[in-house]
This record gives structure tokens, sequence and C-alpha cells, in this order.
């Protein structure tokens, strides 16, 4: 059981609390924003790491949600400190935003580590985000809350609903195809986002705020409420009021997450059908829990676990319909004991508690295990081979069935960019049968593992009819998307994988249900073309150097290597 603790041995009571000059320092500064002294008796001091940016559209509107959380601190007897973070936003940072994910870490932990804190909510909505913030407050493991931005209200086109990510890519490869209009694709533009928040789809965002809340870091019921909704400020102002009582109670994160947490993350993760990229976001956020995990449970854990939410890219709705079905409580009911319904969670209960009378209002959207959308083993595989050694993913949910048993040669691109410069040449040597490899596009290579896995069918393959091939990359695809996409593939190329000695007319064969991907080239051939391979490019300087430098592999999370593990909030040295 948590320890309860007295105001003078609070953490902000070292800056505060202090008599002589330090202390006169420290709160006399507070008072030029016009607090008073009563503010600094002992209170919990509650920090809100606002993640809100006018570029990061998903997380914009987290100023109003901000004000609610503070509302909830001040009524639960705390004092509120908002403080900003670095904020990613998927759809405007280049290279990549997964490139800043361990940055934002950094910065949210150093921030709360080095301030007159004693605990956090943490408000973030983009994909990238919410794993930062996690991973940043479970290495600092001061009592923290999570609180997601929630998703969009569902977009609409021509009398029909739009989802975020997954119809951009559909219309796109419509236009490039002659089946939709210039006119028409620009009116879609104008349509999908109709409100604040994050994608509507289950892509990332919505993937990581679900699992967020399956960890037992958010309030039951968080994930899935729209950013524009009046449930979203109540449940910020809960969150609030529950940092609170979680410092007075010396609840810290790591009392509350274990191994059982994340093998409910993942059994969850199958069942919503969510985003690849949880895969390396969980990883790197057990590895700051200091929590084994392993690639390999992706698969074994989600095994026995159906399909159960029929939205986009895997099935039919958008967020909006999944919140008015029950959100993830539904879920977790629903699943029952395929869960570890004892695992602890930020509410002082149980998971099993939270969601004990979880009601599920639709049940075309929230499946049941009798009547599911996919049968179980349907979502995450994990395929190794002499292409991938230490593995690869695949989507299965988003795969077509004829093609994740598959042989074809081998159309090997160095670069995204070229691929960019040849998809749609009449001349580019492709068929149907062609497995698509796009390389240079891991951790370190690119840098940051960007989402271009879901690569465009060509041109002359897409006005037969083709829509879906077998792609292979080192790096990511955006959790809206869908397709036979193998992701990830570790080791990467710009680090020496056998990925990086795969040439054009090399036969590749997929084998999902035998969880191989290999390519038909002996291992004589192999050390042959390593022999040959060029050194490695050089690293650049400044960011670029230290993330290419220290960035760890896909399946071990892409976290730094020096950031692994929970460094604790203790009080740092006074500086006068």
């Amino acid at each position: 059981m948590a320890s309860e603790h007295t105001r003078s041995d609070r953490r902000s009571q070292a800056w505060f609390g202090l008599d002589g000059k330090l202390g006169f320092v420290h709160r006399s500064k507070m008072y030029n924003q016009g607090y008073s002294a009563s503010m600094f008796d002992g209170r919990p001091v509650i920090g809100i790491a606002n993640s809100a940016s006018d570029l990061a559209p998903c997380n914009a509107h987290l100023r109003q949600v901000a004000e609610a959380v503070k509302r909830g601190v001040l009524m639960a007897g705390g004092v509120p400190f908002e403080f900003p973070t670095i904020s990613l936003g998927e759809t405007l940072m280049r290279p990549s935003a997964m490139q800043f994910r361990n940055l934002m870490a950094m910065d949210v932990e150093e921030t709360l580590r080095a301030n007159p804190l004693d605990g956090v909510v943490l408000l973030g909505g983009c994909d990238k985000t919410v794993p930062a913030q996690l991973m940043g407050a479970l290495s600092a493991d001061l009592p923290m809350v999570m609180v997601t931005g929630g998703p969009m209200l569902n977009g609409k086109f021509q009398g029909c609903d739009a989802g975020s990510g997954t119809h951009v890519w559909q219309f796109s490869e419509e236009v490039r195809a002659g089946r939709m209009s210039r006119e028409d694709f620009a009116a879609a533009e104008a349509c999908l986002s109709r409100s604040a928040g994050h994608c509507t789809t289950m892509g990332t965002a919505s993937t990581m705020a679900c699992l967020t809340e399956a960890l037992g870091l958010s309030l039951p019921g968080s994930a899935a409420i729209p950013a524009v909704d009046a449930q979203r400020h109540r449940i910020a102002e809960q969150a609030g009021g529950r940092i609170v009582d979680m410092v007075e109670q010396g609840l810290v994160p790591s009392s509350v997450v274990d191994r059982r947490s994340f093998e409910n993350a993942i059994r969850v993760n199958a069942a919503i059908g969510g985003s690849t990229n949880a895969v390396v976001h969980l990883l790197a956020i057990a590895g700051r829990a200091e929590v084994e995990l392993a690639l390999d449970d992706f698969d074994t854990l989600a095994a026995d676990v159906p399909l159960l939410v029929d939205l986009l890219p895997s099935g039919r709705f958008l967020m909006e319909e999944f919140f008015h079905a029950g959100g993830l409580p539904a879920v977790i009911r629903e699943l029952g004991e395929l869960l570890h319904t004892d695992a602890a969670t930020v509410t002082g209960r149980s998971l099993g508690e939270n969601c004990a009378d979880a009601p599920n209002w639709r049940t075309d959207v929230v499946r049941t295990r009798a009547e599911p959308v996919h049968e179980a083993g349907s979502h995450t595989a994990v395929v190794r081979g002499n292409l991938a050694p230490d593995g690869a993913v695949i989507k299965v949910s988003a795969a077509s069935e004829d093609l994740v048993r598959h042989t074809g040669p081998a159309l090997v691109f160095d670069t995204i960019e070229d691929y960019h410069a040849r998809v749609d040449s009449p001349d580019l040597p492709v068929d149907a049968s062609t497995v698509l490899v796009v390389r240079g596009a891991g951790p370190a290579g690119y840098p940051g593992m960007p989402e271009i896995g879901n690569l465009a069918i060509p041109k002359k393959l897409l006005d037969a009819g083709v829509r879906d091939m077998v792609r292979i990359t080192d790096g990511r695809m955006s959790g809206t998307s869908y397709g036979t996409v193998v992701l990830h593939v570790a080791p990467e190329s710009a680090r020496g994988g056998p990925l990086s000695l795969l040439r054009t007319g090399d036969r590749v064969t997929l084998d999902v249900p035998g969880r191989r991907i290999d390519m038909d080239v002996s291992d004589d051939e192999l050390r042959r073309r390593a022999a040959e391979s060029p050194a490695p490019t050089g690293t650049g300087s400044g960011y670029e150097w230290l993330y290419r430098t220290h960035v760890r592999q896909a399946d071990t999370g892409a976290d730094f290597d020096f950031l692994v593990g929970r460094r604790g909030h203790a009080v740092p040295r006074r500086h006068l």
C-alpha cells in the first residue's frame, strides 16, 4: 500500500518550506503571479505538463483542458502550476515526429525532476506526444495521471463518415487511378477535420490513448471521449482532483505499472485493432518502467485475443461511435479473464474493479467474443528470417488474405525519395507479384523511422486494378494505414542489417502463418555482399548526431541507450 505523506515531507517543501535566504527567494518570486503565502504552506504542488501548440493541431485545444485540470487540483486542496513541453505534431514535423519522441521524454523527465513538484498531470494527444510524456514521467517516478486530448468529431464527406488518415490514403489512390476528381479530393480535404482533437480512426493517437488507459495510467473511460465533448473537461477536472489524492497517498507509477499492466496493454491493442506503432512505443515505455518486455510478446500474448472493435482501418466505424458504445471499459469488460484484472491503476482500484459495471451500448461497434470482427490471432504478427533476424511486424487485420503467404521478386529502393520519383513511371519493372522494398528508413538511417511503409501502389498496377502488394521497410507506417506491409525490420539497413544486402530481383518469401520472412540468397552470397558494402555514412551534428549515435533498434523500442530505466525524483542540489 502507498504510504500517507504529510505536508512537511512533501517534495515541494524542499523549495517552499525552507527558512532563510533560499526559502525567501523561492517564495517571493512566485508572488509576482499573485499567489498568496498560503499557497506554499505544504499543500500538494501539482505540475500540468501541457503539450498544447498551434503547430500540433491534435494538441492545440489542451490549453482549455488544462483549465479544467487546474479546477480539479484547487478543489482537492492542491496548487496547480502549468508548464509547457515540446509538442510533437505528426503532420508537420520533419523529417519525422518520431525523431523527437525521446527528446520530448527528456524534456518532461528533467522538468519534473528540476522543479518543486509533488505530482503531475500529463496533457497530450498526438501520436508521439503521449508515449514521450509517459516515458519521461515513468523515469522520474512522480505521482502522475495522463489526460489525453480525445479524438475529433467524425469527418463527413458527401453524406458519409470519413476517417482521418485512412480515407486520405484511399482518396489519394483513387485520384491517381482516375476514379476521383481533383475537385472532390479538394472538397474532402475540407471535411475530414471538423473539430479539435486527434485522428478519428484507430490510428496511433487513439491507440496510445486506449493503451494508456489499459496500463492504468489514465482514468477509466477517458480515451474515447471526443475532444470537444464536455465530458473531456469533466474527466480532466477529475484527474486534477485524483492527482492530489495520489500525492497524499504516495502512489507513484512504479507501484502502479508492472509486467501485468503491459501484458494487458498488448492484449487490448489486439482487441481494438491498434496501431503497429504501439509496439515500438510500449517497448520504450516498458524500458523506462524497468519492466521486461520483448518484441515476441506482441505476438504470443495476443494469440488468443480476437479483434473486437470494428473501427477503421481494420473495421467500419470511427472513434465517435466507439465512445458512444462505451469506450475502452466496454472492451476491458468483454475481454474478461483474458486480462490481468487485478492489475493496479491510478484510481487506487484494480482494472477489473474500474470496469466491472461497464456497459456496451453498441455491440456492432464493440463486438462480443462470440461474434468478433476477426478471430483470435489476427492482429500483430512478428516475422523473422534472414531478412529480419531481430524481427519485423505486420498488422494482419489490415493485410490482404491472399498476400500473407507470398513469394515474389524484390524491387529495392534505397530512399523514399527514389521511390516517389519512380513509382509512376510506365517503365518501372513491376507486376502484382513484386515485393516493394524501401530501406534506409530505420531509426538511425533516416533518421527517426518515418511513416513511409504504406507505399503507394505503382500507377500502372493501380490502373490495372491492383490495390495491395507486399511492401517491406525498416520504417513505420501510420496507424491509420492499411495493406500487407512488413514494418520495423531489425536490424535496420543503416546499421548493417541484411535488408541492406537485398538486391532487386532477389526472391523474397513472406509467410505470416509461419512467422517467416526470408530472401532466397545463400549465406555465402550474403557474406560476399557484406564485404563489398560501403562504410556507413556520417551521423550529422547537433541533435541529429545524438539521435543517430544513441538510438536503439526498433525491436527494443528505439529509445536512447542512455535513457532506459528509472532515475527517480530525488531533490537536486541547491543552486544558491
